[in-house]
């Protein structure tokens, strides 16, 4: 079953069209991710898929067409996690991750207990335990991902749309968050787009790759299905010469590494 399903989606600024024609799906539980040069139109087409931008086309997420869709639906299937939050008030960390429950709370309707102890644990998840109570601009920009996150994971959404989540975080913590959210997408059937520009993660997380050129999917690759050869001629056409290896860690476990060749 189809999470999100694009169908000729087109869109712009102005006269300028950045997205032109894409179509695609993801199913339940998929990580997906969306690579391709700056510029290229990923953050665009993330935009267009909530609704936050103007298109022609049509996106179904969890078969409610955005296009007919308020606002309020929309954000009750679907959390947009830009790479800035937009938050420039302030506000404490609890009170952000609060926010994930606005679609589901009705007029002057306030969180009930469960609610409040689902946030803490999601806070918890991300590794921000004891921080409820601090100032959201106070915290580092990593640290306001890490709560933007935990955000997302009570909003309990069945799709997530994610641009560079990855870009303020130090290189352990990156991993963690992504063991984190792909875990959870598995056990719970959700789905994801995350516009990743560590091609490692992207590699060794994602279930599939939307290799964006142009404003169009230059490729799909299947980095777990595939072989190296075919994923190294997908990537190619984004990055140039580049080879795929397969390394060990110090347990066993393989990993794939991209080197861009002289």
């Amino acid at each position: 079953m189809s999470t999100l399903s694009v169908k000729e989606l087109k869109t712009g600024y102005g006269n300028k069209v950045i997205i032109d024609g894409i179509s695609f799906e993801i199913g339940e539980g998929e990580l997906v991710g969306l690579i391709g040069a700056n510029g290229c139109g990923k953050t665009t087409l993330l935009k267009a898929i909530c609704n936050n931008l103007k298109h022609t086309g049509t996106v179904a997420i969890n078969n409610l067409i955005v296009e007919k869709a308020s606002v309020k639906d929309i954000a009750s299937v679907c959390s947009y996690i830009p790479q800035k939050s937009g938050i420039n008030i302030d506000i404490s960390v609890f009170d952000v991750v609060m926010m994930g429950y606005n679609p589901y709370l009705g007029f002057l309707e306030s969180p009930n207990k469960a609610m409040k102890d689902r946030a803490l644990e999601a806070l918890q998840l991300v590794g921000l335990e004891g921080f409820e109570g601090r100032n959201f601009l106070s915290l580092s920009e990593g640290q306001k991902q890490l709560c933007i996150l935990a955000r997302a994971i009570v909003s309990d959404c069945k799709l997530f749309l994610m641009d560079e989540p990855e870009s303020a975080l130090d290189f352990s913590v990156r991993y963690k968050m992504l063991d984190l959210f792909k875990d959870m997408l598995n056990k719970q059937n959700k789905s994801a787009l995350v516009i990743l520009h560590d091609i490692s993660l992207a590699l060794n997380y994602c279930d599939k790759l939307l290799l964006i050129n142009n404003g169009s999917i230059e490729a799909v690759a299947e980095p777990y299905k595939e072989n190296l050869t075919s994923v190294e001629t997908k990537l190619g056409k984004i990055f140039g010469n580049v080879s795929l290896k397969e390394v060990l860690d110090s347990k066993g476990n393989k990993s794939l590494v991209m080197i861009r060749e002289v």
